[in-house]
């Protein structure tokens, strides 16, 4: 700073102030030189507005703050408020993949992430916020509180750091997940385990384990080990991958599917199979109207209800040979006087064949499970109706007995979407099958599309549960598990952006597709 003046000092030091003389302008000028600086002030910093963090599937709202955000640093750590100590294994988890500290029930401090139950949000919801070197990420259940965390991990996967501001989320649908044929095609455990952290981290809740057909049973029995495959699951095996499904917040929904697809079984137990009026054994068909048939079934079901603790077991329904002839009573006599006997004079295969699915039912019901069905095991007319609280497990309109989604809505049934038009990614394209495409999934299928590609109404939204993306393995070797796990990862990706928000994405699919593969690995 220059001594105080005037005006401009001239040439050689001379003034040009009126009446100040030149000796005490250099005094002044040395005395001032001779001072410490004042101090300028010092700037503040200013941030960008924050945007959303870019997460597969993307969050659903993202409200923009001014701020750093949040980074993992040596001296990060994560810890579970006070009340939440349920949360100890989502804490742990998060903590060794963000290669930071886990401190348990300890308050939180600068750079920390803090887990917390509480809130009146929906199942599965979740708020995430940013603020202060510091996250935050609460939920009214454990599951919802694991999502934030995998919204946090893909974010900093993807970017090195979290934005500021707040995260709040919520799934579309309550059951989103993956299908998975292990019956006609042996998958280790470890494979599955692996399918299990994939879907973790997509946000995906619901396993299915489709282990019995025609060309095997892939878990081993108590009640009946002669129907077990050489190759398959022991129990133990079971219960690890159940609890590593447990602490990702996925329920897995075992499948033993009857009065169809049971060749395995009936290989160890030939007199039950179906046989037509001719003697012609029925490929994988049981004989409904034996009780025997009824009992070993029924004792199958017991057994394994008691092995998965999730909620729901799949009891199949689909395909039954009995009912694709031309006339059943006549091909069938035996089928058509066990129907007569149960519901009376007017009733019919169909019928015997309901009441079936009714039966089976009722047994996973009585075991506290609700029953799934495929939709092809829900017939019209006929003096027997299925359950209203069966879930239809919509897949196809093309198998006989089939009928338009509408159908089943507008009876007030509640409907899962395996769309095979989509979602069915079935090994070797058989029967004009094709390998299904992220692409194509994302840009074209929503949950409301339940049947070929058009959508039902709107107005049945609710009534749809969700869905899953389903492998199956008619010619099981046509591809190796490695080449099943690269086939399904992006159609799964896609699925499962639209399971969690069904409304058409902002981002592009080369976009989408680029991200997944960054935040993933």
């Amino acid at each position: 700073m220059t001594a105080c003046s005037n005006g401009s000092s001239g040439p050689g030091g001379a003034t040009s102030g009126v009446g100040t003389p030149s000796n005490v302008t250099s005094a002044a000028t040395s005395a001032a030189t001779s001072a410490a600086p004042e101090p300028s002030p010092t700037p503040t910093r200013t941030f960008p507005l924050s945007t959303a963090p870019l997460t597969v599937p993307a969050v659903r709202s993202h409200e923009a703050a001014r701020g750093p955000g949040w980074r993992p640093t040596p001296e990060a750590g994560v810890v579970i408020a006070r009340g939440s100590e349920g949360l100890a294994d989502e804490g742990r988890l998060l903590a060794g993949e963000l290669k930071i500290a886990y401190r348990g029930a300890v308050a939180a401090r600068a750079g920390d992430i803090e887990l917390a139950l509480g809130g009146k949000g929906a199942p599965e919801s979740y708020t995430l916020t940013t603020r202060d070197d510091r996250v935050r990420i609460t939920g009214p259940d454990q599951a919802g509180v694991f999502y934030g965390t995998r919204t946090l991990k893909q974010s900093v996967r993807g970017s090195g750091a979290m934005p500021e501001g707040v995260v709040a989320d919520a799934p579309a649908k309550p059951q989103r997940g993956l299908n998975v044929d292990i019956a006609r095609k042996h998958f280790t455990a470890e494979w599955i385990e692996a399918r299990l952290r994939e879907m973790a981290d997509l946000k995906l809740n619901q396993f299915g384990l489709h282990f019995s057909d025609d060309q095997g049973f892939r878990i081993a029995s108590d009640t009946h080990p002669e129907v077990v495959s050489a190759q398959h699951l022991t129990k133990a095996e079971v219960r690890r991958i159940l609890a590593l499904a447990q602490s990702l917040h996925i329920t897995v929904v075992p499948e033993i599917d009857s009065p169809g697809h049971l060749g395995a079984v009936l290989r160890a137990h030939p007199d039950l199979q179906l046989r037509n009026v001719q003697g012609t054994l029925r490929q994988g068909a049981i004989d409904i109207s034996k009780p025997g048939s009824a009992r070993i079934v029924d004792e199958l079901l017991r057994e394994y209800a008691g092995l998965f603790p999730g909620g729901w077991f799949h009891v199949g329904a689909d395909e039954y040979q009995a009912l694709t002839v031309s006339s059943p009573a006549a091909s069938y006599p035996q089928l058509a006087t066990a129907a007569r006997q149960k519901y009376g004079p007017g009733a019919g295969v169909q019928d015997l064949a309901e009441g079936w699915l009714n039966d089976r039912a009722a047994v996973v019901r009585d075991a506290g499970k609700v029953a799934k069905a495929w939709n092809d095991g829900f017939f019209r007319g006929g003096l027997v109706t299925a359950d209203k609280g069966i879930e239809v497990e919509y897949w196809t309109g093309k198998e006989i007995g089939a009928r338009p989604p509408a159908e089943y809505l507008a009876e007030g049934r509640k409907v899962v979407n395996l769309n095979d038009e989509f979602l069915y990614y079935v090994l070797g394209e058989p029967n004009q099958f094709t390998y299904p495409t992220g692409r194509r999934i994302y840009e074209q299928w929503t949950p409301l599309v339940l049947r070929g590609t058009t959508p039902v109404p709107a107005r049945y939204g609710p009534q749809i549960l969700g869905g899953r993306f389903a492998v199956w393995c008619d010619l099981s070797r046509a591809q190796t598990q490695a080449q099943v796990a690269d086939g399904i990862r992006m159609p799964l990706t896609a699925t499962a952006q639209k399971l969690w928000d069904a409304r058409e994405p902002a981002m592009s699919w080369d976009r989408f597709r680029a991200l997944a593969t960054k935040v993933r690995g």
